[in-house]
């Protein structure tokens, strides 16, 4: 039987600190991958070539790194972006603790989803086909967003866990499922 759903994640947003000040001027005139534009942003945009990444350093120390699809890649770019520190006698002593603040995957469910229909008998969607073909549905618990395609194509964000990321896809499945009981009734 084939599966019901499958997902692969697209992007890890984590946060950490490096527990020191960063000369975010002097990090931008000495390394190639930088932009900074203090008058617009007040984070430096560093960009990382392996795992493909982009860290926005802030001069507090402070690193939000985004493109990266595990948490291992997390730990590989903020060791690169340390190194980089160094290079202009920023030696970070601690070992940063990093936070996954959001995941984003992509994926389907095995299904042809009538929209109109999940979003009369779903509770938390939003559908505007006009608007955008995709239906948005929220789960409170654990917090997950998801657009939803009527090919059974879907987006999933707001999870911090891949335990929390399969629990919500488990979730949405259930509730998919209950709603298009009704349907055929």
């Amino acid at each position: 039987m084939a599966k019901e759903s499958s997902y692969k994640i697209q992007n890890i947003v984590a946060t950490t600190s490096l527990g020191k000040p960063v000369p975010l001027t002097k990090l931008a005139r000495t390394q190639p991958n930088t932009e900074y534009n203090p008058k617009t942003f007040p984070g430096l945009v560093l960009r990382i070539k392996e795992p493909k990444s982009a860290v926005l350093v802030f001069s507090s120390g402070n690193l939000v790194c985004t493109g990266t699809k595990s948490v291992a890649q997390v730990k590989q770019v903020v060791e690169a972006v340390i190194k980089q520190l160094r290079k202009i006698n920023v030696n970070v002593t601690i070992k940063p603790k990093i936070k996954v603040q959001n995941i984003v995957a992509s994926g389907t469910i095995n299904l042809k989803l009538n929209l109109n229909f999940l979003a009369l008998e779903m509770e938390n969607t939003e559908y505007e086909p006009e608007q955008f073909p995709g239906l948005v549905y929220k789960l409170i618990d654990p917090n997950a967003t998801f657009l939803l395609f009527s090919n059974g194509k879907l987006v999933c964000t707001g999870t911090k866990t891949r335990a929390q990321l399969e629990e919500s896809m488990d979730q949405l499945l259930r509730n998919v499922k209950v709603a298009l009981k009704n349907y055929k009734k």
